[in-house]
């Protein structure tokens, strides 16, 4: 399969749900699909000005395409990420859970490190709190999609999700 036709298939299953934008940049990365998905909950009494509490939760994906992934290209796109999860997450009184989908799709994942960097994706678990969980929480899935191959890897999260990413 070719990237734009997996970058067109992942954009129309997405596109009910999620405001959808390409070549989005964050912090000096430039990824082919930026997607968000906002959710607000929220209980009144008799009216709906006076709002009892309410809370969100977002769902973020970010899809980047390399050629040919290496280790050290997985380890610095996953430290720019979690860097950069303020930028993406903006927490405050109402938020209470995000969660960010990291999508790496490679033409190719045969190389001498495939095995590590497999590994690396399947134990990678990521969750931070905001102002110690009083203004939510977020959470990063990691999934891996090799074209050529049609092999799919996902840390914990990521395979609660894993299908929609499928070839």
């Amino acid at each position: 399969m070719e990237l734009f036709e997996y970058l067109d298939m992942i954009e129309e299953k997405l596109k009910s749900s999620f405001d959808i934008k390409r070549n989005y940049p964050i912090n000096d990365f430039q990824y082919d699909i930026f997607a968000e998905y906002h959710l607000r909950n929220e209980k009144y009494v008799l009216l709906k000005k006076a709002v009892v509490y309410a809370f969100e939760n977002n769902e973020y994906c970010l899809i980047k395409h390399c050629e040919n992934l290496s280790m050290n290209f997985l380890k610095k796109i996953i430290d720019v990420l979690t860097e950069s999860i303020e930028l993406i997450v903006k927490p405050g009184s109402e938020h209470m859970s995000s969660t960010i989908t990291l999508v790496l799709v490679t033409d190719n994942i045969v190389n001498e490190n495939s095995d590590e960097i497999i590994k690396t994706i399947k134990r990678f678990n990521y969750n931070k709190g905001f102002a110690f969980g009083f203004k939510g929480w977020a959470d990063i899935r990691l999934i891996l999609v090799s074209l050529n191959e049609g092999l799919i890897a996902a840390n914990k999260k990521g395979k609660e999700v894993s299908e929609v990413y499928n070839l």
